[in-house]
């Protein structure tokens, strides 16, 4: 009788610069979304675990927010986030957005990878989109300042390497049992997932106009009879006028942020979702140390 491989489990901590690409990747990897996208900087602000499968390994992605200069108690609180994802990992994966190259937020995070013991892999994404013969000087000066034990070249995008690099992965974690069940893709809360949702609707629809002094707060989740999910959330601004974007002239705005979201939650959950959402002005919420529990961070001094 044939003996079965044994079986892997590991955490990789997927690390990089603000907009780089690490959700997208994650959700790649994964083969289903699992963290909220869009195409400004810094939409990821707590630590998230996408759950990918590769024959016998079990990979645990940690998604962590970009790294960058922390000016605000919630960019403290982001960027401590980050780097506790990488707390007892089997191995680190910087993502750097090959399209922009190496600059300031890079070098920053690359200074304080120098130093660390752990098996750490370097990923060029959006290669799509780069400038080819730059690539491999990018990857050239990267291992200079980083002794990275493996170089990948991908777009998370369009999944062009990901296979090989979900493939090198799953061969480095260590042989263990699964902490997960098969059919699981993350750790976070439903609560969690209908609160991020929604915040993603605000990036995508509202672009520049509302900037990262909003958040949102699931108050109440619950099941139907029907076997429907009914769900409360309150949008935290800190003024009126942009309690006003929110809204939207007649309220039209908030209609539509609702709307999608309330798809997007269904198709996630596959159920039927009914979703309230209000808008509340709530100066200085960044100070609010219940609120950080509720979107997963911890308090910041």
């Amino acid at each position: 009788m044939t003996q079965s491989p044994p079986q892997r489990c590991g955490l990789i901590a997927v690390l990089g610069a603000p907009n780089a690409g690490k959700s997208t990747l994650v959700n790649a990897l994964v083969g289903q979304k699992v963290a909220i996208v869009s195409p400004k900087a810094q939409t990821t602000r707590a630590r998230l675990m996408g759950i990918a499968i590769q024959n016998e390994a079990q990979l645990l992605l940690v998604d962590t927010p970009g790294i960058f200069t922390p000016e605000r108690r919630l960019d403290r609180a982001m960027v401590a986030a980050a780097w506790e994802g990488t707390d007892g990992a089997d191995a680190i994966a910087l993502v750097v957005d090959a399209k922009a190259g190496i600059g300031p937020k890079v070098h920053a995070v690359i200074e304080s990878l120098a130093g660390r013991s752990e098996p750490k892999l370097l990923i060029l994404n959006k290669v799509d989109l780069a400038d080819k013969p730059r690539l491999l000087g990018h990857a050239a000066k990267l291992n200079e300042a980083v002794a990275f034990d493996e170089t990948f070249f991908v777009s998370a995008a369009t999944g062009d390497g990901v296979p090989e690099l979900k493939a090198a992965l799953a061969a480095r974690l260590p042989e263990g049992p699964w902490h997960f069940p098969e059919d699981q893709v993350s750790d976070a809360t439903e609560r969690m997932i209908a609160a991020e949702v929604t915040r993603e609707q605000l990036y995508l629809q509202l672009h520049a106009e509302l900037p990262y002094a909003s958040a949102v707060d699931t108050e109440k989740y619950s099941e139907r009879p029907d076997g429907s999910v009914e769900i409360h959330q309150q949008i935290l601004v800190a003024r009126e006028t942009q309690r006003a974007i929110v809204l939207g002239k007649g309220g039209t705005r908030i209609k539509e942020i609702g709307a999608r979201a309330r798809a997007e939650l269904s198709r996630i959950m596959g159920v039927p979702v009914h979703l309230y959402l209000h808008v509340k002005v709530r100066p200085g919420w960044q100070d609010d140390r219940s609120l950080y529990r509720e979107i997963g961070l911890d308090w910041v001094e």
